[in-house]
């Protein structure tokens, strides 16, 4: 897909785009330079609230008892310091 940029520095979204990403009239997009490219993200209105459910299927807390068991196991071995 391809837009034009007007002489005030305006583009259009593509409806396709905003449909599938559900980007509506007052929301805001970030713009990433990246050196040799530019992307744009929609910014959610509650961050928080977007990242909800993002570590489904991770296995997290799993990972975070592993760690926790090994700090506990370095404490009883005297190799971390107090």
């Amino acid at each position: 897909m391809q837009t034009r940029v007007t002489r005030r520095g305006q583009t259009v979204v593509p409806a396709s785009i905003r449909k599938r990403h559900a980007i509506g009239a007052g929301d805001r997009l970030l713009w990433l330079d990246e050196g040799t490219t530019i992307r744009v993200v929609p910014l959610p209105d509650d961050a928080l609230a977007a990242l909800r459910g993002c570590g489904k299927g991770e296995g997290l807390l799993e990972k975070l008892l592993q760690e926790r068991r090994a700090e506990r196991d370095r404490d009883e071995q005297g190799l971390r310091p107090r």
